[in-house]
């Protein structure tokens, strides 16, 4: 046996081990058994032409994998692969239906109800940190998010999950501390920026965004107010993945979406995404005033 081959076979082991616990994260996640096994394959794919050599925790890196995977698969479930896997794909362990019967009652068909109607982002922080104990710190890139801001998600998705729906009136306060927000940028009033920020407030850009001349993290209170002051003129309020956050229109296209994370009623975190792919990605509705 080649040392390729024998790698590869180590590979194909180390996956079969924890086959069962990744196709348990997409079922939570796709709420689908037919689009399971579509996305623990795809991981397979990914491992198979990874260097893993230096990953301590292969189940951590593949469970982070098949979360990315199912994110996707939720924002855009019509983009299924269809080409062949490859020679070298573990084939899928044979299951009965009594095993699917046990994976389908160990979740609960009135949970994978509640969890459809979750957004993408909001589901998978639920699912990873509440049922497969995922430390914000490893969910925050998956979802392109800030630590605080994963915690939010998940918070909002176990508000509802357990049968409390984020009150109207969070996203109607939440509303009017970004109108207020924009409103003082708009006049290049500095004080009253100060007023909806909160002392320690982090502004952070995606790379698209550095590109169009801002930096990539800016801290405090007095900074970010000089950041947005007398701008914000083509920004409008906006739900950014069912929250409360801005859209920048520009020639009558989103060019920028600022995600904003609140903490009491000031704004703790504004994250700026520009990425083109990112941005296809969001569900965006401007908020008429």
């Amino acid at each position: 046996m080649t040392q390729k081959n024998f790698e590869e076979d180590f590979l194909s082991q180390q996956f079969e081990a924890n086959r069962d616990h990744l196709r348990a994260v997409a079922y939570r996640m796709l709420g689908s058994r037919g689009e399971i096994d579509d996305a623990v394959q795809e991981a397979w794919l990914r491992l198979s032409r990874s260097d893993t050599s230096d990953v301590a925790n292969l189940r951590g890196w593949l469970t982070t994998v098949v979360a990315r995977i199912c994110l996707d698969m939720l924002r855009a479930r019509k983009s299924r692969r269809e080409d062949p896997m490859g020679p070298h794909v573990p084939e899928p362990v044979d299951e009965t239906r009594e095993r699917e019967a046990e994976m389908a009652d160990s979740v609960g068909a009135a949970l994978l109800i509640v969890l459809e109607t979750l957004q993408p982002a909001e589901r998978l922080a639920f699912v990873l940190h509440d049922m497969f104990a995922v430390p914000f710190e490893e969910i925050a890139p998956i979802v392109g998010r800030s630590v605080d801001a994963s915690r939010q998600l998940a918070s909002r998705a176990r508000r509802r999950v357990q049968g409390a729906p984020v009150p109207e009136t969070d996203l109607s306060r939440q509303r009017k501390i970004v109108d207020a927000f924009l409103a003082a940028s708009r006049e290049g009033n500095f004080e009253g920026l100060l007023a909806v920020l909160d002392p320690d407030v982090v502004f952070r850009a995606d790379q698209a965004a550095v590109r169009l001349g801002t930096l990539p993290e800016i801290r405090g209170a007095d900074a970010v107010a000089k950041l947005y002051k007398g701008r914000a003129q083509a920004a409008r309020t906006a739900l950014v993945d069912g929250e409360i956050g801005v859209a920048v229109i520009l020639g009558g296209q989103l060019r920028i979406a600022l995600r904003v994370t609140f903490s009491g009623d000031r704004i703790a975190a504004i994250e700026a995404v520009a990425d083109a792919e990112a941005i296809a990605s969001l569900e965006v509705e401007v908020l008429e005033r």
